[in-house]
C-alpha cells in the first residue's frame, strides 16, 4: 500500500530484504489481464483495484505487480499470513525519505 510523504516522513518503515524459498510460487501479473490499464497510473486506490489484488493474494502467496511509481521497476507484494515458512528476512534498513519530496511549504 502507497503511503502519503506525510506518514513516510513522520512513522518509522523498515525497507526489508527477502529470501524468497520457492520463487515457482511468485506470480508476476500480466498486465493484458488487468481490467483497467488507467490502475496503473498514480491516483487513490479504488475498491475495483483493491478486489483485484485481494483475489490474486487468496491465490498466490507472492505476487509481482507492476510499479504505477516507475514503468521500469515491480514490487514484490507478500501475503506474510498465507506465505508463512516460505521466505526469511535476509537484511532490514530504516527507511528515510528524500526530504525534498516533503519540503515545508
Amino acid at each position: 500500500m502507497h503511503k502519503s510523504f506525510e506518514v513516510l516522513d513522520t512513522v518509522a518503515h523498515k525497507l526489508l530484504h527477502v529470501v524468497v524459498k520457492r520463487p515457482a510460487l511468485v506470480h508476476q501479473v500480466d498486465i493484458a489481464t488487468m481490467a483497467n490499464k488507467a490502475w496503473l497510473q498514480p491516483g487513490t486506490v479504488s475498491a475495483g483495484q483493491q478486489a483485484f489484488g485481494e483475489a490474486l493474494l487468496r491465490s498466490h502467496p507472492f505476487l509481482l505487480v507492476p510499479s504505477v511509481v516507475s514503468k521500469h521497476s515491480w514490487n514484490l507484494v507478500i501475503d506474510v499470513d498465507g506465505a508463512d515458512g516460505m521466505f526469511s528476512l535476509f537484511e532490514a534498513e530504516d527507511f528515510s525519505l528524500d526530504p525534498r519530496l516533503n519540503a515545508a511549504r
